[in-house]
């Protein structure tokens, strides 16, 4: 994405119906506002306001003559990468007291992390954790079948007829699954790795699928979630917040309106001071 295609974008964002403007700033209901502008009681760049009409940072709003000034500051939730070693649960609770991803994320004041899909207690690899619950819905869905790309060592070899098995499907207890693909990536000795992605997220699907064939899967590392890639400076144990430009094609890729993210602010406070009937 070009910077102009960024700085466009933003600019787009930045705009909403006055109402919701004005209802976010907290001086009245969206339905008194609406109201508020049939009654002439609004201006918009000195003339009347009308019911839809859009405004941002750039306008000149008054109302009841004082003057309001709107903020184009967007705050997008935050998104975090961290580097899972083996030994750790993705649970904020154990009765066995074992080590926790959230001991090593930063501590947020009114926000939480919110784990997108798990790791099981040995399996390391990229894990993502975000502000914005929806964010994680949407990515964890079984209908969005957003893959998941693992690097898996296993004692053996496999041969071409059970890696097309894997690819075109194998019961388990729990229903049948598949690898949407399989490259051998080589090996020494008994051990061999695996390039494979899934499309699901079931619980220790990646070693019960090769378990299935009698396959030990004695390593296994995410490495990508859907367009998220582990960075490969990222060491184990560590975290990287993602910049808010990268945030936002993140939330674009998955068709999230942006205009929701943008937080009003009276950037002239003394001037407009909520004073309102209603």
């Amino acid at each position: 994405m070009s910077k102009k295609e960024s700085q466009d974008d933003l600019k787009d964002s930045s705009s909403m119906r006055i109402q919701k403007a004005l209802a976010q700033l907290g001086i009245g209901s969206r339905r008194g506002i609406e109201k508020a502008i049939v009654d002439n009681r609004i201006e918009v760049n000195n003339n009347p306001a009308h019911v839809g009409q859009t405004v941002s940072s750039k306008d000149k709003i008054v109302f009841d003559g004082k003057l309001i000034r709107l903020s184009d500051e967007i705050l997008l939730p935050k998104i975090l990468l961290y580097h899972k070693p083996d030994g750790e649960i993705v649970s904020k609770s154990d009765p066995k007291n074992r080590p926790s991803v959230f001991d090593n994320l930063p501590r947020l004041k009114k926000e939480k992390w919110v784990a997108i899909g798990r790791l099981d207690f040995n399996t390391s690899g990229l894990l993502i954790f975000t502000t914005y619950g929806p964010l994680a819905n949407r990515l964890m869905h079984p209908r969005f079948e957003i893959e998941r790309e693992y690097s898996v060592r296993i004692l053996g070899e496999l041969k071409e007829i059970q890696m097309k098995q894997l690819t075109e499907g194998v019961l388990l207890e729990d229903g049948q699954a598949k690898l949407e693909s399989i490259i051998f990536e080589g090996g020494e000795g008994v051990n061999h790795w695996y390039k494979v992605i899934i499309r699901e997220g079931r619980n220790r699907e990646v070693r019960r699928i090769f378990e299935k064939l009698n396959f030990t899967v004695s390593r296994l590392i995410r490495v990508r979630f859907g367009e998220i890639k582990l960075p490969s400076h990222l060491k184990r144990g560590m975290h990287l917040e993602l910049s808010q430009n990268h945030v936002k094609e993140v939330l674009k890729e998955h068709s999230f309106d942006l205009t929701q993210f943008k937080t009003p602010q009276i950037t002239n406070k003394k001037r407009a001071k909520k004073n309102y009937p209603f």
